[in-house]
């Protein structure tokens, strides 16, 4: 059994920095975006997500990144910054297309002064998960659909996910008495 997930977060000059510390995965996707979202609304638009302490991402890790990073875009301010990627989460963006969206700082250059701050500053994040399966099942469909919204081989690679997942959505909708 792998060692529970940590999303750590804070401020560090006018960056918002987010460390996940173990795997990123739809089990901890939502808390990252509620953290994500709660400070962009904040104004926040300098945006870092450090995977030193992530050996590996799930789709719905990805593309909650994703959306998230398309959101600055569109809005036409801010970046959001991947920090210390593994080759394996580094070959998945990549793959992915990511690496059109996402500054991937393949160099280690990139936020220097708040790196060295970044240890000390940060705290675990105070989102919870405790979403209902509905919420939950939205959230996995959303990130799949920002995912397949980057390239037409991304759209047939997650094509099956988001027809199940649009499926069980539906069928949990109808359950429900009016």
């Amino acid at each position: 059994m792998s060692p529970p997930t940590h999303i750590l977060v804070g401020t560090i000059g006018r960056v918002f920095w987010m460390r996940v510390d173990g795997r990123g995965t739809f089990q901890n996707s939502l808390q990252a975006k509620k953290a994500l979202q709660r400070v962009m609304a904040q104004g926040t638009t300098n945006l870092v997500v450090d995977l030193e302490r992530c050996p590996m991402m799930d789709s719905t890790f990805l593309g909650m990144l994703t959306g998230a990073a398309l959101n600055l875009r569109e809005a036409g301010i801010g970046s959001l910054s991947v920090l210390n990627a593994n080759q394996r989460n580094l070959q998945l963006l990549t793959s992915l297309g990511l690496d059109h969206i996402l500054d991937l700082d393949r160099e280690g250059t990139l936020w220097q002064d708040e790196r060295k701050q970044a240890c000390d500053a940060l705290e675990h994040c105070g989102e919870t998960n405790s979403e209902c399966k509905e919420v939950q099942t939205q959230h996995v469909l959303a990130a799949h659909q920002a995912l397949a919204n980057v390239s037409d081989a991304n759209e047939c690679r997650f094509h099956d996910v988001i027809e199940f997942l649009a499926k069980e959505l539906e069928a949990s909708t109808a359950a429900i008495p009016a």
